[in-house]
């Protein structure tokens, strides 16, 4: 895990933290221009409690990088279209109470001001930015690696799936093979019980047949006996 020294050192590891505007208010509330985009000089200063000429020596050996993280400086038409446009923000009759700069006007993002954040030695408002950035990315590792532990031990348990899996195979693979015999002779079975209910069938008619003649039988005898008690 980097470090406070390693973070006012190493410009790659800045450029890492650079997404996080949000420690910025989470140790003191920076305030904004009308636009709520920019700050100045001054705002700057003040929101880290030190004098506006230790900003400026911070953005003059870092300038490159301040630039690359939205450090502008406004001259002549820019400026006069800027004061204008905070002033129109400000809405009628309050424009006076934005003061506005004679000749320049340096002007800083969240981005530029997380920069001078972390590059700034001699203030306790910076080095609360730089604490609350390494234990925020402390806390994100930790993470990571609590996520990383749960993602080892699923993998685990779906390796340990995957072996239960292989030696189940050949279980079911025996188990098909029987479904399948019982399935032809069960379909053996459903013929025989189909020639089966067939002969019934041919049965049932001989039957049929055997009454009719029983019954034929009985009235020849009747006959015969009638003749015989007439003789």
């Amino acid at each position: 895990m980097p470090t406070e020294v390693a973070l006012l050192e190493s410009r790659a590891l800045r450029v890492e933290q650079m997404g996080r505007v949000d420690a910025l208010d989470k140790v003191k509330s920076l305030v904004m221009l009308p636009d709520g985009v920019h700050v100045r000089t001054e705002d700057v200063a003040r929101y880290f409690e030190v004098s506006t000429e230790v900003v400026k020596k911070v953005i003059q050996r870092h300038r490159a990088e301040m630039e690359e993280n939205g450090l502008r400086l406004l001259r002549g038409a820019d400026l006069r279209i800027f004061n204008r446009d905070m002033m129109s923000l400000l809405g009628g009759g309050q424009g006076e109470s934005y003061p506005q700069a004679h000749a320049q006007l340096t002007l800083y993002t969240r981005r530029t001001v997380l920069n001078v954040a972390m590059l700034l030695r001699d203030s306790d408002i910076a080095r609360c930015v730089r604490t609350y950035l390494l234990d925020a990315e402390q806390d994100l590792r930790a993470g990571y690696a609590s996520l990383e532990h749960r993602v080892t031990r699923v993998e685990s348990c779906l390796a340990g799936v995957g072996t239960a899996l292989q030696e189940l195979g050949p279980v079911l693979n025996r188990m098909s093979l029987r479904l399948d015999s019982l399935d032809r002779r069960l379909e053996v079975t459903q013929q025989v019980v189909g020639g089966l209910s067939v002969r019934l069938g041919g049965v049932s008619e001989d039957i049929v047949r055997l009454d009719g003649r029983m019954d034929e039988l009985a009235r020849d005898l009747k006959d015969l006996s009638r003749r015989n008690r007439s003789r």
